[in-house]
């Protein structure tokens, strides 16, 4: 692997955690941030508003966009629906615009995506070659990664696909206090499969990605399904408290919208890392429970 990667959205729980471990094996790190550069690790820019100079980029192994605005912050107005898609759109277009330019020879693009594409299919074992869902965060997915793909077809694209983090400052931050109050139970009829991974299995993955040069769409998922009453429970025991206030999904669909709750935790999704498996990745957590409980202790 070349020494000098371009990250953006670094920030970020990915950015940083996949940060840190770069720069520990020695391998050189340029944050494209949106304020004045403060070091010469860093390189203003500002997507949507201004192209970036190819330059930044040529010379890199690879570039990484994790940029978008948290899904997890609710209630999903139709304003902050636009600041979703605008956050992940521009910042990625600018990025495979500079990338273009540079045409052969130019760095690998690691475009982050979601699960989230494949919308709600229950009943159904989904892969990278399954067709997309028809949620909103699903049909923002697709957007998402058709922006990617713009790069061109001589830069290499990676689109991943990334599930819910099981992390204190990820998908657990809300479930913990739940849980700590004793007010965690099922959400919906909690039998819907919840496609998790480990925070040190995204970057783990991201990292196999890069090492073998592996394009295209790419599933971040723990390989044991659970279900959302699995992960509930599992966090709820954890934290020797009961698991018994249910929410039902008309209670989910008031409370943070429908497009929301139906996105986010009523979404019956199967999915699989047949990519990363068949490259032989090793995953350090092969089960919810196994991810719950390293990031708990770690906290």
């Amino acid at each position: 692997m070349n020494s000098r990667i371009v990250i953006s959205g670094a920030s970020g729980l990915i950015g940083r955690a996949f940060t840190d471990s770069l720069r520990s094996d020695g391998i050189d790190v340029i944050w494209l941030v949106r304020r004045p550069a403060e070091n010469p690790t860093e390189v203003e820019w500002h997507p949507g508003a201004h192209e970036l100079d190819p330059g930044v980029l040529d010379g890199a192994s690879a570039v990484v966009n994790l940029n978008g605005a948290s899904i997890g912050k609710l209630p999903w107005t139709k304003s902050y629906r636009e600041t979703l898609l605008r956050s992940r759109v521009l910042p990625t277009r600018t990025l495979a615009t500079a990338l273009r330019a540079l045409g052969p020879g130019a760095p690998m693009f690691l475009s982050a995506s979601a699960v989230g594409i494949y919308g709600s299919q229950p009943g159904l074992t989904l892969t990278e070659a399954s067709n997309p869902g028809d949620t909103f965060l699903a049909q923002l997915t697709a957007r998402w990664e058709r922006e990617a793909l713009e790069a061109g077809p001589e830069v290499p694209v990676a689109l991943l696909r990334t599930a819910s983090i099981l992390h204190p400052q990820a998908v657990l931050k809300p479930l913990i206090p739940l849980a700590r109050f004793g007010l965690l139970g099922p959400l919906g009829s909690g039998r819907q499969i919840w496609p998790w991974i480990s925070l040190e299995d995204e970057v783990r993955a991201i990292r196999h990605i890069l090492q073998h040069r592996i394009t295209g769409p790419v599933n971040l998922t723990g390989p044991e399904p659970a279900s959302a009453t699995t992960i509930g429970r599992h966090l709820a025991r954890r934290m020797h408290r009961p698991f018994l206030v249910p929410a039902p999904a008309w209670a989910l669909r008031l409370g943070l919208g429908r497009t929301a709750a139906d996105s986010l935790l009523l979404a019956d999704a199967r999915v699989q890392p047949r990519v990363l498996t068949k490259t032989g990745f090793s995953f350090t957590h092969a089960t919810a429970a196994g991810a719950i409980d390293a990031a708990l202790t770690d906290r």
